[in-house]
């Protein structure tokens, strides 16, 4: 009954089996990109549905474990029931933890953005190392990213990167990652060998199906045309299949490099540019809204929240949660869970107090 509460389970098992019918009808696969959409829907409800199946699975056995290890009067076996029962608590709060997840975009892809600050090297090598940790935490996650648009510094690193998440929950979790990152440490680019502090913002759009967002491509976006950089080969270099779009009334813009097809890079853009907008309406309303709650401490944008300290001692703070590790090695190889889960119970416990 708690796993229905939650999870709404049979709507979600019906969604399911009907999704799986698909799956197995002639022709499924004539229309690919239809059918990437039913498998990803798919990966979505599994992501659910099978980790509730498996837990109450598990209380049904533990219960059957506990009751054998009483009648046996065995201590040995009363030692196995509790460590399982840790185990069940455990996945039980992570469960518990993806109910925080409720936001109308959150179960989906999204679109996901580092840049560097002011610094020139010294952040732009910052943003590679927050590129590096961030596909860490995506393969980690069980997630694919593709690059949609690479620019890299001028002597190392990247000034800004752009890239396609597809996962369950991507959005959902990466969402939590957005604002400014800081780094303290002893640079390797300073022959005096001097502490400083780079900055680089992340950004995350979903990536949205459906999105009511009116656009007069002829009228409300100017379109550049670019040779594209980086690899691809001598077909990337001769032909101007990168594609810039620039919505002229907000000075929004959003680029595409990483397909051959100009076509392609057009779409992708396209694409990007509607989520962008939708965020973009989606922020002037909820700064209306945050004039209400302007006592309460906002964090404006510029603020970092979270702090990765390399010296003069090692230790990672996000300053929304609180959560510190000196693990610093470990989550800047994108052991980053901890740090998303508390500032999702972060977030819940500020949304309840306002």
């Amino acid at each position: 009954m708690l796993f229905g509460t939650l999870f709404d389970i049979p709507s979600q098992q019906k969604q399911l089996s009907e999704l799986e019918n698909k799956l197995a009808a002639a022709g499924f696969w004539d229309d690919p990109e239809s059918a990437q959409e039913v498998v990803q829907r798919l990966k979505e409800i599994k992501s659910v549905v099978a980790p509730v199946g498996q837990l109450s699975s598990r209380i049904d056995d533990l219960a059957v474990l506990h009751e054998l290890a009483i009648e046996a009067d065995s201590l040995e076996d009363l030692e196995a029931a509790a460590a399982e029962a840790d185990e069940v608590a455990n996945q039980l709060e992570r469960l518990e933890l993806r109910t925080l997840l409720s936001g109308p975009h959150d179960t989906g892809n999204c679109y996901f953005s580092i840049h560097s600050g002011a610094g020139g090297t010294e952040s732009c090598d910052w943003a590679s190392m927050l590129m590096r940790m961030y596909l860490r935490y995506f393969e980690r996650s069980g997630w694919t990213c593709r690059e949609m648009d690479l620019t890299e510094g001028e002597e190392t690193g990247v000034r800004s990167c752009a890239l396609h998440v597809k996962g369950p929950c991507a959005y959902g979790y990466l969402s939590c990652e957005r604002g400014v990152h800081r780094l303290v440490r002893i640079s390797p680019f300073d022959s005096q060998n001097r502490r400083h502090t780079s900055f680089a913002s992340v950004d995350v759009m979903p990536e949205l199906k459906d999105i009511d967002v009116k656009i007069d491509f002829g009228k409300d976006v100017r379109e550049d045309t670019y040779r594209a950089s980086g690899a691809g080969g001598q077909h990337v270099n001769k032909t101007s299949s990168a594609v810039r779009l620039t919505h002229i009334s907000t000075g929004i813009v959003t680029q595409c490099q990483n397909e051959r097809s100009q076509h392609k890079n057009r779409a992708e853009a396209r694409k990007m540019l509607a989520a962008k907008l939708y965020q973009h309406e989606q922020a002037q309303r909820d700064a209306e809204l945050a004039k209400l709650y302007s006592d309460k401490g906002e964090i404006a944008f510029g603020n970092h929240i979270r702090s990765y300290v390399l010296y003069p001692y090692r230790l990672v703070r996000d300053e929304r949660s609180e959560l510190k590790s000196p693990h610093t090695d470990r989550v800047l190889d994108g052991d980053l869970q901890e740090f998303i889960d508390a500032y999702l119970r972060h977030r819940a416990t500020t949304a309840r107090s306002q």
